[in-house]
């Protein structure tokens, strides 16, 4: 796979990155060697990973789908990642096509080609913006433009909770957005499970040491604890393969949960 032909400012290609680690697996071409890397040192020592980010990918495009079936009109993608379709707007508006997202993600990179995607649609934005400081993107003027608190909005954060420990405030941020959003809003969470097989949460985890990649592994238990006070839909919280299928799934070397819930 060829390398990028340019680094856009404000991109270390010699650090790795979750989004171009992500894109990779997920067969892209925005990612440098050292992205590249840490992914075939994972998939070394669990092949099936690549199918896991592919389920993982599948999950997000369901429980979108689901969201706008319940009414839902308003998105915000906390965590985005390289721009892949179908993206999070063009799944709600298959069902509304008024549907507005704001795509939220601080890697440069991604908001580089966030910006080339969807410079025409003004129902759509990107912000280059940290989720380790929610109250920064709540109380951004480009979101309050576009997104009407008062009414429910789905909230998702695929694959992303993982990269932020506890003591930078992982459970605070899925808080600070339950608690703004209005009755009626879902959350939507997907997850790296510290009950994935050892050998590959070894390797995961030397591979991306101190690196802004570096993955917290939360118990089945933990990752429950980010849905408290909202009402999770079935089947509940399962390996994202399992949440509401279009086929058999098989288990994985690597384990991701997800589930969605309502907020009363």
């Amino acid at each position: 796979m060829d390398e990028l032909t340019r680094v856009p400012d404000g991109i270390n290609s010699k650090v790795p990155s979750s989004a171009r680690v992500y894109d990779y697996l997920l067969g892209g071409k925005d990612n440098y060697p050292v992205d590249r890397a840490i992914a075939e040192r994972l998939l070394s020592v669990a092949p099936d990973t690549r199918a896991v980010v592919r389920a993982n990918r599948a999950f997000l495009t369901r429980a979108v789908r689901f969201l706008a079936e319940q009414g839902i009109t308003q998105f915000i993608d906390l965590g985005t990642g390289i721009p892949t379709s179908p993206s999070v707007h063009e799944v709600a508006r298959e069902i509304h096509p008024e549907a507005t997202v704001v795509y939220v993600d601080n890697d440069p990179l991604v908001k580089v080609h966030n910006d080339a995607l969807l410079a025409t649609d003004d129902g759509v934005i990107t912000l280059e913006a940290d989720i380790r400081r929610p109250e920064d993107i709540i109380g951004h003027p480009d979101v309050k433009a576009l997104i009407d608190f008062d009414r429910p909005v789905g909230v998702l954060l695929v694959t992303v909770l993982h990269f932020v420990s506890d003591e930078e405030g992982a459970y605070r941020i899925v808080t600070a957005f339950r608690d703004k959003v209005a009755s009626g809003s879902y959350v939507v969470i997907s997850h790296s499970s510290s009950e994935s097989e050892p050998e590959v949460l070894t390797q995961l985890k030397a591979s991306t040491a101190g690196s802004p990649a570096q993955s917290t592994f939360r118990s089945h238990e933990e990752t429950l604890d980010f849905f408290e006070g909202m009402e999770i839909e079935e089947p509940g919280l399962v390996p994202v393969q399992r949440w509401r299928p279009a086929m058999d799934s098989i288990r994985s070397r690597l384990i991701v949960e997800g589930a969605v819930a309502r907020k009363p």
